[in-house]
């Protein structure tokens, strides 16, 4: 179908006026259900979550069956009420901005890229830069042979458009995260408004998702293909809206025509039958095995959709491994579904409950204290000059509580980290490298142990991001040894060791 401004709008008219029924309540959350009611039955959930846990990178699951949430489960310190990054999932929350502008004759896929930004286009433009279309950006099609820059201080139309395009727009699948931007900077040119605005009364409150943020670049723009921040029901609900044709509680938010086309083949993009990286590509979704489609982004954040079984997983996680997750679902959710209600099964739904409110990420093994804490802590440990800007440390008895607090002075700031054990206690504070880098001011959860008389383990989780990092501090003599490494991440994540000494 050609997405014109007429033809769309025409669609959008005609999905208006013969919507049915979605699900009723509370557009603000969705209905809850036992798995044997909906027709899945809860040991096989059971067998996921046990497989999914000894993973030891999941941060929340949620599968819903026939709009009812059947099963949900954070684990500790990650819970319901906190957002999450999203990262290229947010790919998928752009497209949408991109189809419901087009519904509303504000621009078309077919329109020319260079015809929103002449004013940032090289002095000349090659031919096949002028042949790019927004559809080429939907499908990861632009041309491109090297992805243009991405990161917030750098992405623009600009830069964007001095990027060389040696391919025919079309022919050439290579993804993009520049690519979405792009499709956020039209959204916002045409409409005035970033997507986040845009979307908020369009599709996020009618679904009722609240609280959501969106990271921008150097000129205010949403970054479009990551920087997006919801919580794991929000990740659902846009799945279920998927599932349900565009249709939220009776209401028409997106046309039926828009997410069929979103969700379909567009783009070939490998040949492997047994990856779900090369089922194709619609508009900003993945083509998945077994007749799926998801959004996706780094390190384990899903919103699977699932026609020909009503379901939706949403999952949030912080693995190094993308396809082992997506074997999970395959293997132990996938053959799960009935067409039927089963029989109820109160106590393994009892046992599914309790699994899922004790779900934690793991805390460090070890002792409360050593019998060489006594000699270390308040103790302040001076580093030399190193790349991290570490210039001290020290561990201190948490008052009343029995745990831990690391105390960290990087650049010139202070930084107070309370750790429990066994336990998760929160505080705030930057995260990064080291201590302090990209997160200024994070809500975090740390947790500490004594692995040996000599060495206490930190765990630090950044617990609206997909990151922990373990610090590893061995106390020798008047010195102490910080080794350090960060769960998954775009470059390195183990980092050299420092030695500090004892002031």
């Amino acid at each position: 179908m050609n997405w014109s401004r007429t033809s769309l709008a025409a669609v959008w008219s005609l999905t208006a006026a013969i919507a049915v029924s979605g699900q009723a309540g509370d557009p603000g959350s969705l209905p809850r259900g036992t798995p044997e009611s909906q027709g899945v039955p809860s040991a096989a959930i059971l067998s996921f979550l046990e497989a999914a846990d000894a993973m030891d990178t999941l941060n929340s699951f949620m599968l819903v069956r026939h709009g009812q949430v059947i099963a949900e489960g954070w684990w500790a310190p990650y819970d319901a009420f906190s957002p999450h990054e999203l990262y290229s999932l947010s790919k998928s929350f752009t497209a949408t901005a991109v189809g419901l502008a087009a519904a509303e004759g504000r621009l078309s896929v077919d329109d020319e890229v260079l015809k929103f930004f002449p004013e940032e286009a090289p002095e000349n433009p090659g031919g096949t830069l002028k042949a790019m279309r927004i559809r080429d950006l939907l499908c990861m099609s632009t041309g491109h042979q090297d992805e243009p820059p991405t990161g917030p201080d750098r992405v623009s139309a600009k830069s964007f458009l001095q990027q060389p395009v040696p391919h025919k727009p079309g022919t050439h699948f290579k993804y993009n995260t520049a690519a979405t931007f792009m499709q956020s900077a039209i959204v916002q040119k045409v409409t005035g408004e970033t997507v986040l605005d845009y979307l908020r009364p369009r599709l996020l409150e009618p679904l009722g998702i609240t609280g959501a943020t969106w990271s921008t670049n150097f000129q205010g723009i949403s970054l479009g293909g990551y920087g997006l921040k919801v919580r794991t029901e929000d990740i659902a609900r846009f799945g279920q809206l998927y599932l349900q044709q565009g249709v939220w509680n009776g209401r028409p938010l997106v046309p039926a025509a828009w997410i069929a086309e979103a969700s379909s083949k567009q783009t070939s993009n490998g040949s492997n039958p047994r990856s779900d990286w090369d089922q194709g590509y619609g508009y900003q979704f993945w083509r998945c095995r077994h007749g799926a489609y998801r959004g996706d982004g780094a390190f384990g954040q899903y919103c699977i959709v699932l026609p020909a079984q009503d379901a939706v997983v949403a999952i949030t996680s912080g693995v190094k491994d993308m396809q082992a997750v997506m074997d999970l679902v395959w293997d132990r959710l996938l053959p799960a579904f009935h067409p039927e209600p089963l029989p109820p099964a109160p106590a393994v739904q009892r046992q599914l409950r309790e699994t899922l409110a004790g779900l934690s990420v793991r805390t460090p093994e070890g002792d409360a204290t050593s019998r060489l804490a006594s000699e270390i802590l308040g103790k302040s440990y001076a580093f030399p000059a190193n790349d991290e800007k570490l210039e001290s440390l020290r561990v201190e008895p948490a008052s009343g509580s029995g745990g831990l607090v690391l105390v960290a002075q990087m650049d010139g700031v202070e930084t107070r980290i309370p750790c429990g054990h066994r336990a998760w206690v929160r505080s705030r504070g930057p995260f990064g490298r080291g201590l302090m880098g990209a997160y200024r001011d994070e809500p975090l959860a740390a947790s500490a142990a004594w692995t040996s008389e000599d060495t206490l383990v930190v765990k630090v989780c950044a617990y609206e991001t997909p990151f922990y990092a373990t610090h590893r501090l061995r106390f020798q003599g008047d010195q102490v040894t910080r080794e350090f490494e960060i769960n998954v991440g775009f470059g390195a994540n183990r980092h050299p060791s420092l030695t500090g000494r004892r002031e």
